[in-house]
């Protein structure tokens, strides 16, 4: 039986859990506190910037892993909370596990398309230059190498905006009205909806744990990066509400449902060359999927 460990087991770590529980692996999800774990994933409670808290924890598995995963999240938006729950957490990690004889057949960090500072509509893709702009994207490549380094056959995966079951902001803010579209030319977002981001995950293991030699990374977005504004619009259009209004910002850069906005377009065409095949390929799918779940 393959034996999985999920460290920072939360929105996007749960789906994989289940995911790899469904495909008869044996999963341990940790997390400071392991409580709404999936059904038959065995808990394990550390605070991964704690080296001793981890330690305790993972003497209680079983040295031989077969695969690791890191889907921390910060506990904060500052530079100190990206370098705890990224860089040092993740370093906590690898050494514990190390220190325990464990040699997995691949390590999977889940990065953030952050890393490119690219801000005039391109197209980027795992070749693109990643020269980021604040301590984000910086964290983000400095535990990509804390991967990368660490003696396992490793990847990260380059998360675009994550939205799902729970996070529908941006529906709320359609629905209620706040939405406002910012004039001007269009801004491009990229998005991925969990399910999509925990089942490229379990196809990287997949293809892992099949022998096959995984990309050092791999740009986790569907395939449709969108203009802000057509977003905005198509959701009003599909909750049967009032366009969102269009109004100019002074001094403000331009913002879409109270999140700053993106301009690159990431391509998919690695992740999907490798045989992934999206459940919500664009937007539409997975926001339609959301507003009918909301709608009942």
């Amino acid at each position: 039986m393959t034996r999985c460990l999920i460290a920072g087991c939360g929105y996007v770590g749960s789906a994989l859990a289940a995911l790899l529980r469904d495909a008869g692996h044996d999963v341990h999800g940790l997390k400071r506190r392991p409580v709404g774990l999936p059904e038959g994933v065995a808990p394990l409670a550390a605070d991964l910037a704690d080296a001793s808290s981890l330690g305790a924890a993972l003497a209680t598995l079983p040295s031989s892993l077969d695969v690791v995963v890191y889907t921390a999240a910060a506990d904060g938006g500052d530079d100190e909370a990206y370098r705890r729950a990224y860089v040092a957490g993740q370093r906590n990690l690898v050494a514990a596990l190390r220190a325990r004889g464990a040699a997995p057949a691949c390590l999977l960090f889940t990065s953030s398309t952050a890393v490119y500072a690219q801000d005039d509509g391109s197209w980027v893709d795992e070749t693109s230059p990643t020269e980021p702009r604040d301590f984000r994207g910086t964290r983000m490549l400095e535990a990509e190498a804390v991967a990368a380094s660490s003696g396992w056959p490793a990847a990260s995966l380059r998360l675009g905006g994550i939205y799902g079951p729970g996070r529908t902001r941006l529906i709320d803010s359609v629905r209620s009205g706040r939405a406002v579209i910012h004039p001007g030319p269009p801004r491009y977002g990229n998005r991925i909806h969990r399910d999509d981001a925990a089942g490229a995950l379990a196809h990287l293991i997949a293809s892992a744990l099949a022998g096959h030699a995984l990309a050092p990374r791999y740009l986790g977005v569907d395939d449709e990066p969108s203009d802000e504004a057509a977003v905005l619009r198509w959701l009003a259009s599909a909750l049967g509400v009032a366009k969102p209004p269009v109004r100019a910002e002074r001094g403000v850069r331009a913002r879409s449902g109270g999140r700053t906005a993106s301009n690159k377009r990431c391509s998919n065409a690695l992740l999907r060359a490798s045989g992934y095949a999206f459940r919500y390929p664009t937007f539409r799918d997975g926001y339609a999927a959301l507003i009918a779940a909301t709608s009942r």
